[in-house]
């Protein structure tokens, strides 16, 4: 029986003459957190443009949960299960943490936008919003502008409003990006509390972190993938050691 909840079958996207990602294939278990690493320009962010529907692709299809999704749009992907964060935070800055995240809630309850400030006055928002919020670490910074966040603590109500859309699958673009050892730290630890809950894919340049949490791992090199398993296959595969992670031996 076929366990991927997502499934990338010769994934083709061009840009001129450069190919993001050149006829990739990638299945995802449920509840495994699979990590994607590379080297920059490896087409990593642009695999996760293309399975939220943010570009489409040249060639291939994505399967999630069972249905092709290549064609669809962006909301319908999320209406399914996708979510996402992002490599740069993207939060209101001039809404508390508190209504930050009640309006994810509200998105994912279809209800209207009409009064958006009001969003965390309501119980019905309010309290599943303290709730994830609680998860995050965040919730005695609940009432802050989030203008007035650290650089990791945005990247933590990030994560809440992504988590506040009940994804099946869960996105990650370097959420450690710019933190520094600290923070990094109770990032991988609330991201270890999430494993087997959601699926997650995770994209981070933070190796050992990668290593600590993820149950398999795939490399991209030029939107290739040239090998795929544990950290510690990961770890001692010679061609991953020459393209990325650095061999110093000599052939």
């Amino acid at each position: 029986m076929d366990d991927a909840l997502l499934r990338i079958e010769g994934l083709v996207k061009r840009y001129g003459g450069l190919i993001a990602t050149d006829h990739l294939g990638l299945s995802i278990r449920r509840n495994e957190l699979h990590a994607i690493i590379g080297p920059n320009g490896a087409g990593k962010t642009t695999l996760v443009s293309q399975i939220t529907g943010e570009v489409r692709p040249d060639e291939g299809r994505i399967v999630f949960a069972g249905d092709d999704v290549t064609r669809l749009p962006p909301n319908a992907r999320a209406a399914k299960g996708i979510g996402r964060s992002f490599q740069i935070t993207s939060v209101f800055l001039d809404f508390t943490v508190i209504e930050n995240v009640s309006l994810a809630v509200q998105a994912r309850a279809g209800h209207s936008f009409r009064f958006w400030k009001q969003a965390a006055g309501e119980a019905i928002l309010r309290d599943p919003a303290h709730a994830i919020l609680a998860k995050v670490g965040l919730l005695d910074r609940a009432d802050e502008l989030a203008v007035n966040l650290s650089h990791g603590e945005k990247r933590a109500l990030e994560l809440a409003i992504a988590l506040a859309g009940s994804p099946k699958l869960l996105l990650l673009d370097e959420p450690m990006a710019g933190m520094g050892p600290e923070e990094s730290l109770r990032m991988v630890k609330f991201l270890e509390t999430l494993k087997g809950q959601l699926t997650i894919l995770l994209i981070e340049h933070d190796i050992e972190a990668v290593f600590a949490l993820a149950d398999r791992i795939t490399v991209l090199v030029y939107g290739r993938a040239i090998a795929e398993g544990t950290a510690a296959e990961i770890r001692n595969h010679p061609e991953v050691r020459r393209a990325y992670l650095g061999d110093d031996e000599e052939a």
